[in-house]
């Protein structure tokens, strides 16, 4: 027998039993078949306001995470730290724990400020022996130059850096100026594979008037293994006030310009060596 229509006082009485029954942990199933109810609206009224027990509910996936939040949020944790330990979203923690104290900053201003600048030291200090290293593998790469690899770089070196010949000035003399140490030590090196003796080699300084210009001839006579009494009356720049100088540090040696005498043929050999470079590098060499 299915009970679906029934008088006001059974229906009173079917309620008492259907809650009696839902106190005493039965699922609505089991109530339906212990009073033979066959109507589920009637059933869901009879136990209306009465919780369902414990062992019905159906298992919560992120139950455990939650906890898991909640228990991370009151150790200290921010919202990135615990995502990246539960691996659950940043608004699924944000509803989690919501309700929870904020935690207060692990840092000081002041330390915070002090880790960043560590962090940034250490990352440059990485970047410049990886630099330092690619520096390093190259120079060892190229390893002793043969006379004729000296001789097209030292080509090269002129072209870019050297007083060059013109049309409508003619001046076929090897006459150079850099305020490199390094490329005038390869310039010098250079000179001397052509056979130019340093007696025929003249040296003076360009600098600025403001510098120490005894001092900046010393400097480049050492480098050059000459008197600085040979040395041709210096070069002054004057300075202008409406500029800013920017190389007014104690290394500033101004510039070593060099001029060798009777180089007509050198030059002429150096600019023909210069456009052989050229074609040689071409795409049908």
């Amino acid at each position: 027998m299915t009970r679906t229509d029934t008088p006001r006082t059974d229906v009173e009485d079917l309620r008492g039993q259907a809650v009696a029954l839902r106190r005493q942990g039965l699922s609505l199933r089991q109530i339906r078949d212990r009073l033979h109810i066959g109507n589920n609206d009637i059933l869901n009224r009879l136990v209306q306001g009465e919780p369902p027990p414990d062992w019905t509910k159906r298992p919560n996936a992120k139950d455990d995470l939650r906890e898991q939040a909640r228990e991370l949020r009151l150790q200290g944790m921010t919202y990135d730290q615990i995502q990246l330990e539960l691996g659950c979203s940043k608004s699924s923690i944000s509803l989690w724990v919501r309700d929870l104290p904020k935690p207060r900053p692990r840092y000081t201003d002041d330390e915070r400020r002090a880790l960043m600048r560590a962090g940034l030291a250490r990352l440059q200090a990485a970047r410049n022996e990886a630099r330092e290293e690619t520096k390093q593998a190259a120079r060892e790469a190229v390893g002793r130059l043969s006379d004729r690899e000296l001789f097209i770089a030292g080509v090269t070196l002129y072209w870019a850096e050297g007083a060059k010949d013109k049309t409508y000035r003619r001046s076929e003399v090897l006459q150079f100026i850099n305020s490199d140490p390094n490329v005038i030590t390869l310039y010098l090196r250079w000179l001397e594979l052509l056979g130019v003796t340093r007696d025929r080699m003249h040296f003076r300084v360009s600098i600025h008037e403001t510098a120490d210009v005894g001092g900046a001839e010393r400097f480049w006579a050492d480098l050059a293994g000459i008197d600085a009494s040979t040395f041709k009356k210096a070069t002054l720049k004057r300075h202008n006030p409406r500029t800013t100088r920017k190389n007014t540090e104690e290394a500033y040696r101004g510039c070593l310009v060099i001029y060798v005498t009777k180089s007509a043929d050198l030059y002429r050999r150096m600019e023909g060596a210069w456009y052989g470079i050229v074609l040689g590098a071409g795409p049908d060499a």
